[in-house]
């Protein structure tokens, strides 16, 4: 098992930047692929970004294109994820999770077994 910590969240105007930071001890973390969800009142938690344990490959939900990135070091142990142009709609709790997957990269939640307790993001119009 891998201990998540995120940081890094906090109250931004619409058009602004933040960047989530995820610090990992435990499971070895280089070995994994990661990934970065959030979840909104009332919604259902949904997939942000994910990357592959060399950082070789990445992927974005639709939403989030162009606008965000996410990186990894795996000297640190610590993933990030750069949110740019950020909107209101992006105003959630996010977590970062690693998965059990040493190829590739997944959006889908079941590949994940451990998650971090969640940063808010807040973006005001």
């Amino acid at each position: 098992q891998v201990q998540l910590v995120e940081s890094g969240g906090g109250l931004v105007q619409a058009g602004g930047s933040l960047r989530l930071s995820c610090a990992a001890s435990g499971r070895t973390f280089s070995r994994y692929a990661m990934g970065w969800f959030r979840q909104a009142p009332g919604k259902e938690r949904e997939f942000v970004a994910a990357i592959s344990w060399s950082g070789d490959s990445t992927y974005y939900t639709d939403s989030v294109k162009g606008r965000f990135t996410i990186t990894r070091d795996n000297v640190q142990n610590t993933m990030y994820l750069q949110m740019n142009s950020l909107k209101p709609e992006d105003t959630a709790v996010y977590y970062c999770a690693a998965s059990g997957l040493t190829m590739g990269v997944t959006d889908r939640l079941a590949d994940f077994n451990s998650w971090g307790q969640g940063t808010q993001v807040t973006v005001s119009s």
